[in-house]
């Protein structure tokens, strides 16, 4: 059906130093470049797209660095660890990458039966390794030194931190459509069955965390997937009837949207699956130029000198 949510679209994340979000990305962690683009409220800022070979929604994990940004402080109200899959054998792979390129990491852990490895990105950001529970189909980007039996394969899940469970979990269910599947201790893991991949959200609930502070090394936003405008603005009708604050569609070149913050705290975003990422470039060249909204097509020399290169 098309009007369900399809799990996560892609996530929005702050960053320092541009180059050195570049080079963790694609050149340490092995992600595709595929959208090099700026902030629609701030051009002189890149908007930087890694995912796999083309760019599929559930695999998007999105940046705006700003070179000065102080460092935020993870806690409730946030979206606090980004989850990868990857395969069940491929540990001892990143265990050593990690340590060859000085990535700060935990050892391997088990959480709802299942091992994972949780690293950290040159900003302070958390990010997790874990191995599903069945094979991931999704064909990964690969890269010299990250072939396919290691190669992440898109979002696993996304954890949420807040103070009281239940209104982000009412959001959850009663109008995504998502279910609990289980429960430790106080974290709670929700899924949907309409997709395989990247549906999984966890909430754990901690009363009485402080509110986190979203700068360097912190979600900004966690969109969830749609598959067209119809669909979008159904969500719109049913979101605004609970009264929250909502906007209208905005579009982004590569998909369509509407935010909103949801009870706990955490701003969510719904996503559209087209048009997607080839309408201004072709799958194989994905990520080689600089993409520009039309309203700044006009200062394009401008802001080609004035943005860093990346390399």
């Amino acid at each position: 059906m098309e009007n369900t949510v399809n799990g996560i679209h892609h996530i929005t994340a702050i960053a320092g130093n541009a180059q050195r979000n570049y080079n963790f990305y694609t050149k340490i962690l092995g992600l595709r470049l595929v959208k090099k683009t700026v902030n629609f409220d701030d051009p002189e800022t890149y908007h930087l797209y890694y995912g796999d070979k083309e760019g599929t929604p559930g695999t998007i994990l999105t940046f705006f660095p700003w070179q000065n940004i102080m460092t935020g402080r993870r806690g409730s109200r946030q979206a606090t660890e980004i989850g990868y899959s990857v395969p069940e054998n491929s540990f001892d792979f990143w265990l050593n990458r990690f340590e060859k390129h000085n990535v700060v990491y935990n050892k391997v852990a088990e959480k709802f039966g299942r091992p994972y490895l949780t690293f950290l990105d040159p900003d302070g950001l958390k990010l997790e390794l874990i191995a599903s529970e069945t094979a991931d189909v999704r064909l990964p980007w690969e890269t010299e030194e990250i072939t396919a039996e290691n190669a992440t394969r898109g979002f696993y899940n996304v954890t949420i931190t807040t103070n009281k469970l239940q209104p982000t979990a009412d959001i959850l269910t009663s109008v995504f459509g998502y279910r609990l599947l289980e429960q430790h201790v106080n974290r709670y893991r929700f899924v949907t069955d309409t997709v395989e991949n990247a549906n999984i959200i966890d909430l754990v609930e901690v009363p009485g965390e402080k509110p986190g502070h979203v700068a360097g090394g912190s979600v900004h936003h966690v969109a969830f997937r749609v598959k067209n405008e119809e669909a979008l603005m159904q969500y719109r009708e049913k979101i605004a009837a609970l009264g929250l604050n909502i906007t209208d569609k905005i579009d982004r070149n590569y998909f369509y949207s509407l935010y909103f913050r949801e009870p706990g705290g955490v701003l969510f975003e719904l996503a559209t699956d087209n048009p997607g990422f080839a309408v201004d470039e072709p799958v194989e060249r994905l990520g080689s130029g600089l993409m520009l909204p039309p309203q700044y097509e006009e200062y394009r020399s401008s802001l080609e000198t004035t943005l860093p290169k990346l390399a």
